[in-house]
Parts: C-alpha cells; structure tokens; sequence
C-alpha cells in the first residue's frame, strides 16, 4: 500500500491534529518499520501541495505539532449556516415556549414575554436572536422604551409557513368558575 495515502487516510480519520511523532510510533510498533522525520514531514509537505491545487472543499494543514484535513477557508460561511441549522433542531422547551408567545403576540416586549411566561428571558431571547428566528421590530412608547420583538423570515421558512396566518389556531381556553356552595343544575 502506499505510504502517502496510508497516512492521509490516519489523519482523515483523526478528530484530533495528529504529530509527525504520532505517525513514527504507529508505523514503528505495528509494522516494525522506523520512518524518520523528515521522510514523513516530506510526505505530509507532498500531501499538503496536492490539496491545496485540487478545487476541493477541504485540504491537509499543519496545526501546532500535528497535521488535519479541514474545509478550506471560502467554505466557512456556508458550513457555519448548516452547522447553525442543524442547532435549531436543539431549541429548548423555554425556546419553544418563548418563540411561540412571540409568534403570536408580536409585536411584544420582553417584559410581556415574561409576564406571560413567569421567568426571565434574556438568555432565551438572545438564544432566538442569534437562531435568526425573531428580531428587534423596533421600540414601544412604554415607559423606558423596550425593545419589540417579532418573528423573522427564517421562522417561517424553519416552521414550513409561508406567513403568519398559517400558524395554528390557539384554541380560547374557558375556565369554568366553581364557587363554594355552588351546585351545578343537572337536567335529566
């Protein structure tokens, strides 16, 4: 087998920078072979040429001691967007809670937000900020002028909506009263 690629598989297969010292002891204990230094570094300099000359997504580089595959650099933003999506997948009970009071109460402020809900929200909101699911709408003529939030494009992409009056219903809840002493009439 071919040493080059044999060594370009081990650091493919790493999650971690692997050393030219790495490489040395694996082939030394398991095929009883010596490599010196610089015939792996040479290796690795051959591999790291190869890559970047290849239209690839990704390419060899050498971080600290060690050598791994990673995307290149013109890839960046479109891999933080699908890393980002992949996260909204992970929204919190409290997210969910919080998005919906948003979604169909907005415009809303934080502090009615959290009237409706009982707890602080600040890490929440700053949580579906950064999601790119609400965003400030601008300011209420309330005292101190708080922020208004509302729901942003990326909501209804991310819910499969096209606007707003596709969400669900919210069905009115009616609490039945029952005072002390009070019978309920039973008809027959």
């Amino acid at each position: 087998m071919n040493l080059n690629l044999q060594i370009e598989a081990i650091l493919f297969s790493s999650e971690e920078p692997v050393s030219i010292a790495e490489i040395i002891a694996f082939y030394s204990r398991h095929n009883g072979i010596e490599y010196a230094e610089r015939e792996i570094k040479n290796i690795l300099e051959q591999s790291i040429s190869k890559y970047n000359s290849l239209d690839l997504p990704f390419t060899l580089i050498e971080i600290g001691d060690g050598y791994i595959f990673k995307s290149k650099s013109e890839y960046y933003s479109t891999i933080t967007e699908y890393l980002q999506r992949d996260q909204l997948k992970k929204l919190t009970g409290a997210a969910l809670e919080t998005l919906a009071i948003i979604a169909y109460k907005q415009p809303v402020t934080k502090s009615e937000i959290e009237e409706i809900r009982g707890v602080n929200t600040d890490y929440t909101i700053k949580k579906l900020l950064e999601k790119d699911l609400i965003k400030i709408t601008g300011r209420s003529e309330e005292v101190g002028k708080p922020l208004i939030y509302g729901t942003t494009g990326f909501f209804l992409e991310y819910f499969g909506i096209n606007n707003l009056d596709e969400l669900p219903r919210l069905k009115e809840f009616v609490e039945t009263e029952n005072q002390i002493g009070e019978k309920e009439s039973i008809t027959h």
